[in-house]
């Protein structure tokens, strides 16, 4: 049996549309407006999502907020474990100082990709405040995070695998979590 046969559907698209307009909406109102707001999307889904929000954002506000694209595989704590990874792109599209930075990425689970995020972040500014918004939360936390804005608490197991896919990477939008194969 493959993992692929396995996996159940959580959200398709139209349940992703909702969720990031309601994340959209709860970032606006706390930090009442969008005034002094950048999102960086966390290399790789995250940068998408960053740019859907702020496409969003754009439409209910009538203002542009920056997007950026924020790489943290330097960052990493697990480099000397993990096989080399290219390096990313980081691209921030104004200064940080003094600005609301809401760091955006698609799954949260032990909250390693956030910390490094947050190294990252002060090597390039200091933000008033930083935020943070993801469309699941799995849980299984290692590190004392937690984000600010959720589409959808997902309660897994930690062997199971929960996927995202996004029309701009993966030609479609859908959340889908699998269990493990039998025998793997």
């Amino acid at each position: 049996m493959s993992a692929e046969s396995t996996a159940r559907l959580i959200w398709d698209g139209n349940d992703m549309f909702r969720a990031l307009k309601r994340i959209a909406h709860q970032v606006l109102e706390a930090n009442r407006g969008p005034e002094r707001l950048v999102l960086l999307g966390i290399q790789t889904r995250g940068v998408p999502l960053a740019a859907r929000l702020g496409a969003l954002i754009a439409e209910s506000e009538g203002v542009d907020v920056p997007v950026g694209e924020l790489d943290i595989t330097m960052y990493r704590d697990d480099l000397r474990s993990q096989p080399t990874r290219a390096v990313g792109r980081t691209r921030i599209p104004v200064a940080l100082d003094d600005r609301t930075v809401v760091l955006v990425d698609d799954v949260l689970y032990s909250g390693r990709t956030i910390a490094a995020a947050m190294d990252a972040l002060s090597d390039i500014g200091r933000p008033r405040a930083v935020r943070l918004a993801v469309l699941i939360d799995r849980g299984h936390r290692e590190l004392p995070i937690q984000a600010d804005h959720v589409g959808k608490d997902l309660p897994t197991r930690s062997e199971e695998h929960v996927r995202v896919a996004l029309t701009e990477i993966d030609g479609e939008d859908l959340i889908s979590i699998s269990q493990p194969s039998k025998g793997a």
